[in-house]
């Protein structure tokens, strides 16, 4: 089962409040279904928990319906319709529709209590909505042909602190929001509250793995510069002594190579906390280039000689 259908599965499950919202609801699955008009209303899905929620809140409303099952076993698609005539006329009254409105448009009065909302954008997201896996991106989107019943959804969400964004695919209106914020918030204002809180679980779990990859980069990039710093001054020594000239050089140089030699795992840090009498990272790394300015020396005057 896709993360999509979990949602619905939960919204299903917290069902609708009060009888308002039962109206509510059912005005949702009637502005988002196939069509919705003086032939009644239908509404397809490939969930029969949909549908059979949809025949709920009619039912609750006062309105009767059927489901039929359509197509094949391998693409089985459930409707829920509203299509005898007594019962299309108690539904567009019941709506404050006439079903031959020019364009759909969202009518408010059937939204009473505080949460008739709610149950509105939740039979809405049931019937044309869909959310990606958190797991690979943010995205909650809902899709209609009708652009002007997007336009009232959008500014409905807006009236409730959302900040939708719409946008046109394959000749549908796509009213969309990307902001994990406000995807975990719808979620929880539609009823799926339980789909939020896995989204904030996984975004809490993404920052702490982003969080421990970005130590262990830097902790390889720390060690890959400590080793080629040590490469270049054990090469260096190396050198030097190849040539006689180690013994030539001052003490404090000679000690430093020492120290070098005998850990050369150590960042500049460690080895300055070995010197005796106690000596500073920078002037350990001063002793350092010293050595290796001193090796190049030598070259440059064996080249030349």
């Amino acid at each position: 089962m896709s993360f999509s259908q979990d949602v619905k599965k939960e919204i299903i499950a917290r069902e609708a409040g009060g009888s308002c919202c039962a109206v509510a609801a059912a005005y949702g699955f009637a502005c988002f279904g196939k069509y919705f008009d003086t032939r009644g209303v239908v509404l397809h899905t490939e969930q029969i928990a949909v549908a059979q929620y949809a025949k709920k809140m009619f039912a609750r409303a006062g309105v009767a319906g059927k489901i039929y099952v359509k197509g094949s076993e391998e693409s089985r698609v459930y409707e829920f319709a509203v299509k005898e005539p007594g019962e299309v006329r108690r539904m567009l009254a019941l709506f404050g529709h006439t079903g031959e409105e020019p364009s759909l448009r969202i009518n408010s009065r059937n939204f009473t209590c505080e949460h008739c909302v709610s149950a509105f954008v939740a039979a809405a997201f049931l019937c044309c909505g869909t959310i990606t896996n958190p797991q690979r991106e943010y995205n909650l989107e809902f899709l209609s042909v009708r652009y002007n019943l997007i336009l009232d959804f959008e500014a409905l969400l807006m009236g409730h602190g959302f900040a939708p964004k719409h946008t046109r695919r394959k000749g549908s209106n796509v009213l969309y929001l990307k902001a994990s914020e406000q995807i975990e918030d719808l979620l929880t204002f539609m009823g799926a509250s339980g789909a939020a809180l896995e989204i904030m679980n996984l975004k809490v779990y993404k920052d702490f793995r982003n969080k421990a990859n970005r130590i262990t980069n830097c902790e390889t990039a720390n060690i890959d510069k400590t080793v080629s710093a040590s490469g270049q001054t054990l090469e260096a020594i190396a050198y030097l002594k190849k040539r006689g000239a180690f013994e030539t050089l001052p003490a404090p140089l000679r000690e430093a190579a020492a120290l070098r030699e005998q850990n050369p795992d150590l960042s500049l840090k460690e080895l300055a906390g070995l010197v005796r009498p106690p000596l500073s990272k920078s002037g350990l790394s001063h002793r350092m280039k010293k050595l290796e300015q001193t090796a190049e020396s030598l070259k440059e005057r064996t080249r030349n000689g």
